[in-house]
C-alpha cells in the first residue's frame, strides 16, 4: 500500500463528489428561482444516490487524516500536491454548504419544508451559546 498515493485517489474522488454536490446545489438554486412551483424531487433523489458515496470517502479520509498528521513535517514536504488538493475539497466543501443553506433558506421561504423539518431558531444565532454560558455565570 502506498499511503500518499492512495490518500491523493481519495481526494481526488472526494473533489469529484463534491463537484457533483456543487452542480446538484446550483441546479437546485436555479429551479428555487423560477417563478413556478419547482420540482425539487429529482435533485434529493440525486443527493440521496451521492450519499453512499460521499459517506465512503469521508471515511477513507478520515483514515488517511490520522497516518497524515502522524507524519513528521518533512515526510509532509515531500507530498507538496496534498496540501492544495486539502485545501481544494475544503473550498469546494464550504461552496456547497453555502450554496446548500440559501437554497435552504428558499425552500423555507417558499414553505416547502415541512414544519418537523424547520431548523432551530438558534442556529441563526451564532453566539447563542456563548450568551448561555455568560448568563449560567452571572448567576
Amino acid at each position: 500500500m502506498d499511503f500518499p498515493k492512495d490518500m491523493i485517489e481519495e481526494l481526488e474522488c472526494h473533489l469529484t463528489i463534491c463537484r457533483e454536490l456543487l452542480a446538484i446545489a446550483e441546479g437546485e438554486s436555479q429551479a428555487l428561482r423560477r417563478a413556478d412551483p419547482p420540482s425539487l424531487f429529482e435533485f434529493y433523489q440525486l443527493k440521496k444516490n451521492l450519499l453512499p458515496r460521499l459517506n465512503q470517502t469521508l471515511d477513507s479520509l478520515r483514515k488517511h487524516r490520522v497516518k497524515w498528521q502522524s507524519l513528521s513535517p518533512d515526510e509532509r514536504a515531500r507530498h507538496p500536491q496534498i496540501g492544495p488538493l486539502l485545501r481544494r475539497n475544503q473550498d469546494l466543501a464550504m461552496k456547497f454548504i453555502l450554496l446548500d443553506r440559501e437554497n435552504e433558506q428558499g425552500l423555507l421561504r417558499r414553505g416547502l419544508v415541512p414544519v418537523r423539518e424547520l431548523p432551530s431558531v438558534n442556529r441563526q444565532r451564532p453566539h447563542f451559546v456563548a450568551e448561555l454560558y455568560r448568563r449560567q455565570c452571572a448567576s
